[in-house]
């Protein structure tokens, strides 16, 4: 058999496999499960063990307890002590919980170099992503949950206020259901309810 015979022959055996294996798998729960794993089971990801609030959650980093403030965001408080809960806290608790449950409770975190590692809270202030890539602080705002947060330097700042000015022009979240005060420093909170 001629070598460039045996390369078609090989190249079409292999395409057939991959075809059967694609074939097969799209209507089976296997494969969802394996790409499901693929994704949770990622090294850097870290378990969700507790939700504070809309921006803020507790992950275990391996083997400690870490409190995680989300960077460049802020959502309307429902736990300060000092304030009643505020319109669309809620809201933007259950989104932050129901989406991170959604993806496997699972989350890879990053520091931006412009902002502090901790704030005075002795949080953690990172930027969270899922295990699908999708960039959570942002989606935050961008769905309406959260406020862009301009009161420190981060290096996102830019694409934060973006993000917020397009959900603000949709009526989206507590944009479309409250009525954000602004602040004396150029970001928004949101009103009691």
């Amino acid at each position: 058999m001629s070598r460039r015979r045996k390369t078609s022959t090989a190249t079409t055996i292999l395409v057939a496999i991959i075809s059967l294996f694609i074939w097969y798998g799209q209507g089976h729960d296997w494969f969802a499960s394996a790409q499901q794993a693929a994704q949770t089971n990622q090294p850097g990801l870290y378990n969700v063990v507790k939700f504070s609030d809309g921006d803020t959650i507790t992950v275990d980093m391996n083997g400690t307890n870490e409190t995680i403030r989300f960077v460049g965001v802020d959502t309307p408080e429902t736990h300060d002590p000092r304030k009643k809960v505020q319109c669309g806290g809620p809201a933007a608790s259950a989104y932050t919980k129901n989406s991170l449950t959604a993806a496997g409770l699972k989350v890879r975190l990053a520091a931006d170099s412009l902002s502090s590692n901790r704030d005075r809270y002795n949080r953690l202030l990172r930027y969270v992503y899922l295990p699908d890539g999708t960039f959570f602080n942002l989606k935050l705002i961008q769905e309406g949950y959260g406020f862009y947060y301009p009161y420190f330097p981060f290096s996102k700042s830019a694409d934060f206020a973006a993000a917020q000015k397009s959900a603000q022009n949709a009526h989206k979240g507590v944009w479309g259901n409250c009525t954000p005060v602004k602040t004396d420093g150029g970001g928004y909170t949101s009103n009691d309810q």
